[in-house]
């Protein structure tokens, strides 16, 4: 009896209540089944949070929009001109006093100053113009020194001429030695009262042994020089006219060839590289030079002197104790 009961008193309440249902909005209609029925609405769903909200729409006429120009940029800056690269200009006061070798190993020029003025004794070495198997060597002027005319910067380095001397010569200063070349017609000068023929091209320099330890410096200075000539050369072609960039271009390929030729004969070249150096440096400077740089103030980082490493601590050695090392007491 008790769900007969039930069902008569909800098709009374549902008889009862329908025309205000039927005028109700159908958002109140649907609460009063779900009460009726005992029927729990569904939560609506929950938007997620932390999600970025979709950018506001450009307002129209604004940059990018279609049918837009595009915003013009910022005039940038023009970039700046190339400059030549300068290496640090060798000084021949560093060379008064030395006594340099023709390749390392024979002949003899020393510089030397007198006032204002700048002397060299040189001593040529060469060979028996009778007896060209064997050797032999000329002092220039007697055994006296030579006057020598300083010529300015025209390469970038500083240059002397003994132009009246017996063999007439012009010495370009580099790091440590001289470039030297000869003015007459022919790179052979013949003594024939000496019965001697010499050859003073080439570089006059330390003897291989004081260059040897000095081979790894060498190396990495080798690499920056190397660098500034390729660039300078680099340079010039950019700022030559059509017609110039040739005879540049060939000179640049000549450059190692130049320079093997020249460095060949300076004892252990393989081994230390100092002539290899020393060629490239001048040449770079040359060329800055050329290009209207001021060799007086150098441009390009040197390589750094290599200084030798410190010696481990040996079990025994205080390496603190005065005079680097000695044998701690018992």
């Amino acid at each position: 009896m008790r769900p007969t009961r039930s069902l008569l008193l909800s098709a009374l309440a549902l008889a009862v209540a329908a025309p205000a249902l039927l005028a109700a909005p159908p958002a109140q209609a649907q609460n009063f089944f779900e009460r009726l029925f005992g029927i729990k609405p569904e939560r609506p769903p929950v938007p997620p949070r932390g999600l970025p909200e979709a950018p506001p729409a450009p307002p129209p006429g604004a940059p990018g929009e279609p049918g837009q120009a595009p915003a013009p940029e910022a005039p940038r800056a023009p970039p700046a001109p190339a400059r030549p690269v300068v290496l640090k200009t060798p000084s021949e006061e560093g060379l008064l006093g030395q006594d340099l070798q023709l390749n390392g190993t024979s002949g003899s020029l020393k510089l030397e100053r007198s006032g204002n003025a700048m002397t060299a004794r040189i001593t040529l070495p060469g060979t028996k113009i009778s007896q060209p198997t064997d050797s032999c060597t000329v002092p220039l002027g007697g055994g006296t020194p030579v006057t020598l005319s300083s010529e300015g910067k025209p390469e970038g380095v500083p240059r002397y001429e003994a132009a009246g001397a017996e063999c007439p010569l012009r010495l370009d200063v580099t790091e440590g030695g001289v470039l030297v070349s000869t003015l007459g017609s022919g790179p052979v000068c013949t003594f024939s009262a000496a019965d001697c023929a010499t050859t003073p091209t080439g570089l006059w320099g330390p003897a291989p042994a004081t260059l040897l330890p000095r081979a790894g410096e060498f190396d990495t200075a080798r690499g920056v020089a190397d660098k500034a000539v390729r660039d300078n050369y680099k340079l010039m072609t950019q700022r030559a006219r059509r017609e110039d960039v040739r005879p540049i271009v060939t000179e640049q390929a000549a450059f190692s060839s130049d320079r093997e030729q020249f460095c060949r004969s300076y004892a252990r070249e393989g081994t230390h590289g100092f002539c290899h150096l020393r060629f490239s440096e001048n040449r770079a400077l040359a060329l800055a030079t050329r290009l209207g740089a001021n060799t007086a103030v150098p441009t390009a980082a040197v390589a750094p002197r290599s200084r030798p490493r410190p010696k481990p601590a040996v079990e025994g050695l205080n390496p603190d104790a005065a005079g680097g090392g000695d044998v701690v007491p018992e």
